[in-house]
């Protein structure tokens, strides 16, 4: 099968990606990467979760990737003293941005601090920092399924209990 490449390597192989530092990037730009990066993983996590309808995943997909699932996410991680002082920059720089479009179904709050999560997200691929990004969504993911932050947790997704799926 040939030499085995974890993703990123395998597209600076096809692709001969330059290496870039993370701040050449603006924010936003960081804030679109890293809500690709989380998709991934979200996805990635419910496919290997086991064969399902298209329509079920999807619908568990959104539930952790809207606004208000990753402001909680942001709350958490940050309240826990996990962030070093760069990650909290990246956070920082990406909530404060600047943008044009808001999200239908959160307030602006939660929308700016859902942006941040995505631009640290982002932050740590542009560095390469795969684990860290799995340690940050870990820790969110378990917060968010305890229900520890400012909100309760989002029903439904993949912390759902199996009759909740149905939906």
């Amino acid at each position: 099968m040939g030499e085995r490449l974890d993703m990123y390597e395998a597209m600076e192989k096809a692709f001969g990606l330059r290496n870039a530092d993370a701040a050449e990037y603006s924010p936003l730009t960081l804030a679109y990467i890293g809500d690709c990066v989380y998709e991934l993983i979200i996805r990635t996590t419910l496919v290997n979760a086991g064969n399902a309808p298209v329509d079920m995943l999807n619908r568990k997909a959104s539930r952790l990737a809207k606004a208000v699932t990753q402001a909680l996410m942001a709350d958490a991680v940050l309240e826990s003293g996990m962030l070093t002082d760069s990650e909290e920059a990246a956070y920082r720089r990406g909530r404060n941005a600047n943008t044009s479009t808001r999200a239908k179904n959160a307030t602006v709050a939660d929308y700016r601090r859902a942006t941040g999560f995505e631009a640290l997200i982002g932050w740590l691929y542009t560095q390469k920092s795969f684990d860290r990004i799995m340690e940050i969504v870990s820790a969110g993911w378990a917060a968010v399924k305890e229900g520890v932050s400012r909100k309760e947790a989002p029903k439904g997704g993949i912390f759902a209990p199996k009759e909740q799926e149905t939906e």
